[in-house]
């Protein structure tokens, strides 16, 4: 995460990721059951989880350091009707900002790796810490999992419609993964292809995020494999869910 935004060539296009449905069903039962009303999603991206967190009936706030994302982020709340303030921040610096405390902070789709090193992301895991209120939620998710990694599988068809192909070609690193992103575009009103590339340098897993969570002050850590509140299997989750209360 630096200066330059990596996100400038590929906001307008980022919501061609398929959104899970059984996200909300999983978010519902979570919030419902920690009373959570107020939510930080403190990598925000375009803004989709916001309007999904609003449409369970919470306060949302969004933060992201992208400017792009941010944009995409106002159109789309904008054209949801769904009001939500939303600021340029570090998840690294969140205290420096927010002077109040949330019910939740979700930092979501791999984002927290984006930090580089394990210290830069135990610093983003204690600032998030810093503004949960007591007992209050903190969820990572992340589609790299050990099933995942173990299998290297590098070719991915994540989108496939009459209009665009979206592929995933993912080079292995020796602890990290560089996301390569090709979107194929084959439709009357356009043709071509789009690239767009990101490196997490240093993947977490389940053993990562207990160790970590834990110097930064979390408990109760809950690690799923899916919307379904399967528990996390290292054989055969596709997903990585994290729940940690401060």
């Amino acid at each position: 995460m630096g200066e330059k935004d990596s996100y400038a060539g590929f906001a307008d296009r980022y919501d061609l990721f398929p959104h899970d449905e059984a996200a909300s069903a999983f978010f519902r039962r979570l919030f419902a059951e920690s009373r959570v009303t107020a939510v930080l999603d403190c990598a925000c991206g375009t803004g989709r989880d916001l309007i999904m967190f609003h449409a369970l009936g919470c306060a949302v706030t969004g933060a992201d350091l992208s400017p792009a994302m941010l944009a995409k982020a106002k159109e789309n709340l904008e054209a949801a009707g769904v009001g939500a303030p939303l600021h340029e921040i570090d998840f690294r610096t969140l205290p420096a900002h927010f002077k109040r405390s949330f019910d939740a902070v979700a930092c979501l789709s791999g984002a927290l790796m984006e930090a580089g090193s394990e210290a830069e992301m135990l610093r983003a895991l204690r600032s998030m810490h810093a503004v949960l209120r007591e007992g209050g939620l903190l969820i990572l998710t992340q589609g790299m999992t050990e099933k995942l990694w173990r299998e290297r599988r590098r070719f991915i068809l994540d989108v496939n419609t009459p209009d665009v192909s979206r592929l995933f070609v993912i080079d292995y690193l020796e602890r990290g993964v560089r996301f390569n992103i090709l979107d194929v575009f084959h439709s009357e009103k356009e043709s071509g292809l789009k690239v767009w590339s990101m490196v997490h340098p240093h993947v977490l897993f389940s053993d990562d995020y207990r160790r970590l969570l834990g110097e930064a002050g979390f408990s109760d850590v809950r690690l799923f494999g899916g919307y379904g509140f399967e528990a996390c299997d290292a054989e055969t989750s596709n997903r990585l869910i994290v729940v940690a209360r401060r």
